[in-house]
This record gives structure tokens, C-alpha cells and sequence, in this order.
């Protein structure tokens, strides 16, 4: 997983799940992706419910852990902020084949702020400096935060540092960093993504004053030449612009509703060149994934409702859409219809 940081696909609510990951494994074999945000509890709520018995059990970690070795290098993110439990499902990560576990400090939406995870612990900086040595110490994996610049009124540049600084004592890898502050009183989390002005700068400000730890910059990254003019060539090196480069890039909805966008990033960003996808070669490398899926009785619309943004600006694209869309949501519907739908796509050059 030698620096596959250097670019990743954000871990987005009902977005990232294991289906969206093998699509995104089609455009970019180096990326690193993450799974949609795993409460920590609820894992430990499974493992420790009495009545269930343990191929029940194992079907519940399975809807919520569950993976492809295809998908990786590949990072699970947990919410939460007991370091046992943590630890606890840290050490399951390990187990069912992530190569990464991230903790979440930057979600503010008001459930998870209620929870007391997210990024409401930005004000705990020991009580997450703790969390993460625990999962260090029970999961031998890499361990790295996600978090914002600040919340509400704490949003100075040496509170951004302090808090760094105490989390990096508790063995975090990787700080990837959303170049946005978070109001947890006032703003949804639609809005906390849109509102807050970006500030990229402060980012870049955090890497140069911390030279040692790795940087990753998330949020306002729209086209691979933005993540280019902030990515450094080498460690603690400057951008054309003349300020310090991030180790890496985090991409979130714009990989989301925008695959094919990245579908250099292998040869710009890793220097590994590589034939670039098409929409048609995606929809047909998910047919050994969609196969192995429907065979063990999964439904094929939830991994084809993610095919709907591959088609953004192609001539026909509502149409095929719509037939890709009800074909797909047949209860009987399995790769063929992946087939078909590629194969029109095909025949339009797509």
C-alpha cells in the first residue's frame, strides 16, 4: 500500500460502500478507497448480543466489513470514541482484510455529534490521541485520522497544531485534513461542506510547520489538475505556486458523481500508465463482481444505481439510464443486464 495515499476517494455516506469501490477499482488500481463510515459500537453490539448465534453474527459483520480483495489498498473508517471498542473492531479490520483503519474527526452532522464521535471530538484532542493508540496497538495496522480545521469558535491555526500535535503522539500515520472548519450549531452537514470558506492554505500552512507527519489535503478538489497543483513532487517540496505540497489528495463528491473524471489518476498522479476506462469497460468489469454477488443471492440495483453519473454528457444518457435503471431493479435481474448495458455503450464509443 507503499503511498497509495497519495490519492483516495473520501469516505462518503451511502456512497462508498463495497459496490462503488469495486467501480471505482476499474478506473484507478493505485488509489487508496474507503469504506462508509462503521460505528464502532454498532460492531460491538453484534459481537456482544447473546440471543445471535454465530452465522448470524457473522452475516451482520459481513453487511457492515464485508469486502473484495479487489478493492484494495482499501481503509476502513469507524466513528466513535471509546477506545476499547475501537480497538476492538481495529483488531476485526485487521481480520477481514483492510489495509488501513481511519477514525472519523470531521463528520458534524447532529446524530453523530450526539453520539460523541465525529467532529465534535476535535475538542478532545488527548481522548482521540488515546483512541487511536489503542487501535494501533490491537489491529498492527496503519492508523490515521480524518478531521477538520476547527470547529465553531476553535479555529485558530495553533489550535489546528496543537491538536495535531497531541494526536500524532498517539501513533497516527496520516492526518487527512478538510480544508474547512465545521459549525456544529447552525449548519447541516450539506452545508458544512459548502458554507465555511476553504482554506487550503492553512493545510499547506500545517504541512510546512509539521514537515515530519503526512499531510493530506480533502475538500474543494474538483478536477485531477487541482489536485495536481497541490501535490507535492517530493517530501516537503513546493507546488508550481510556491507553497508547500501535500503528500496526498482526498477526492469526495466529485469522484462520487464524476468517476471517468479521474480516470488518469493512475498515470498523473502514481506514474504507473495504464489504458484508460471508459464507461463501457466499467460496466463490464463489474460483471465478476456482479456475478459472485447474485450467486450468493445479492440484488443487482444496488450496485448498478451507482452507474447512473458514467454517462454525464454523453449523447443518449438519459435513455440508457433509464433502461440500465429498470432492468436493473428486477427482482431477477443478474450480470447480463451489466452486459447489455456495457455492450450499448460500446457500440456508442463510450
Amino acid at each position: 500500500m507503499e503511498q497509495s495515499y497519495r490519492f483516495s476517494v473520501a469516505p462518503m455516506l451511502d456512497c462508498t460502500d463495497r459496490h462503488f469501490r469495486v467501480l471505482m477499482r476499474q478506473i484507478s488500481r493505485h488509489a487508496l478507497l474507503y469504506s462508509e463510515m462503521v460505528v464502532a459500537r454498532a460492531i460491538d453490539h453484534i459481537l456482544q448480543e447473546a440471543r445471535v448465534d454465530g452465522s448470524e453474527r457473522q452475516r451482520r459483520l459481513e453487511r457492515l466489513l464485508g469486502c473484495d480483495p479487489i478493492e484494495r489498498p482499501l481503509a476502513l473508517q469507524l466513528g466513535g470514541d471509546d477506545p476499547k471498542i475501537l480497538a476492538q473492531t481495529a483488531a476485526l479490520a485487521a481480520e477481514w482484510g483492510y489495509d488501513e483503519v481511519n477514525l472519523n474527526v470531521g463528520c458534524p452532522s447532529a446524530k453523530v455529534v450526539q453520539g460523541r464521535f465525529g467532529a465534535c471530538l476535535m475538542a478532545e484532542p488527548e481522548r482521540v490521541a488515546e483512541c487511536v493508540a489503542a487501535m494501533v496497538q490491537a489491529s498492527g495496522l496503519p492508523v490515521t485520522v480524518k478531521h477538520r480545521i476547527g470547529i465553531d469558535a476553535r479555529d485558530s491555526f495553533a489550535e489546528l497544531v496543537q491538536f495535531v500535535d497531541t494526536v500524532a503522539s498517539g501513533g497516527a500515520s496520516r492526518f487527512s485534513v478538510h480544508a474547512r472548519k465545521a459549525w456544529l450549531k447552525g449548519l447541516d452537514p450539506h452545508q458544512n461542506r459548502t458554507v465555511p470558506p476553504l482554506r487550503w492554505d492553512l493545510v499547506q500552512q500545517l504541512k510546512q510547520a509539521r514537515p515530519g507527519l503526512v499531510i493530506e489535503l480533502n475538500g474543494g478538489l474538483e478536477t485531477l489538475e487541482d489536485c495536481e497543483s497541490v501535490l507535492a513532487r517530493n517530501p516537503g517540496s513546493k507546488t508550481d505556486e510556491g507553497s508547500v505540497g501535500m503528500d496526498g489528495v482526498m477526492v469526495g463528491r466529485a469522484a462520487y458523481g464524476h468517476p471517468l473524471r479521474w480516470k488518469a489518476v493512475d498515470r498523473v498522479v502514481f506514474g504507473q500508465p495504464r489504458k484508460e476506462a471508459s464507461a463501457a469497460s466499467v460496466v463490464m468489469g463489474l460483471v465478476p463482481h456482479a456475478d459472485r454477488w447474485c450467486s450468493r443471492g445479492g440484488r443487482l440495483w444496488p450496485m448498478a444505481r451507482h452507474l447512473v453519473h458514467l454517462v454525464q454528457g454523453v449523447g443518449g444518457a438519459r435513455h440508457w439510464r433509464n433502461s440500465i435503471t429498470q432492468e436493473a431493479c428486477r427482482r431477477d435481474a443478474g450480470p447480463e443486464v451489466l452486459i447489455a448495458a456495457a455492450q450499448q455503450l460500446e457500440a456508442r464509443g463510450v
